[in-house]
């Protein structure tokens, strides 16, 4: 089983993609447009160049994607505080490195520390208002 976390923007999917990418590393796996859909003649006007899916890998076999989801195409987003995106990363470095990236310009919750069951975890939202938990495990 897999699970991918999934990502709703309204209409900056490519740049907080991007900013992901300069965070994570790595290359899409795809990137498409309204645009490039069959039916592309009926979107309604200010749309066709928003991103309709857009995948990103980080880590090993985990994928994170994303889309726009246009008003003019009856998407309503709330930005929400009822998820998170836990990462468990392999090091205590990656652990920083991972949290100092994507606390960039947002708002840490917790700062990375040593915590009592035994992980280096810290907890942030990131500029475009993702909740973003790092929970470094040293493995036995």
């Amino acid at each position: 089983m897999n699970i991918n976390p999934y990502l709703n923007f309204a209409g900056n999917t490519e740049e907080a993609f991007n900013f992901y990418k300069s965070v994570f590393g790595g290359e899409f796996t795809m990137l498409q447009r309204f645009k490039d859909t069959p039916d592309a003649d009926k979107l309604p006007p200010g749309v066709a160049n928003m991103v309709m899916h857009v995948s990103l890998p980080i880590g090993k076999d985990n994928i994170l994607m994303g889309t726009d989801a246009p008003e003019q195409m009856g998407f309503s987003l709330t930005t929400g505080n009822n998820f998170y995106i836990c990462i468990g990363p392999d090091s205590r470095e990656e652990a920083t490195r991972l949290f100092n990236g994507l606390s960039a310009g947002g708002k840490i919750e917790m700062e990375l520390q040593d915590m009592f069951w035994g992980a280096y975890y810290g907890s942030l939202t990131d500029k475009f208002g993702i909740k973003w938990m790092i929970n470094y495990q040293k493995r036995q």
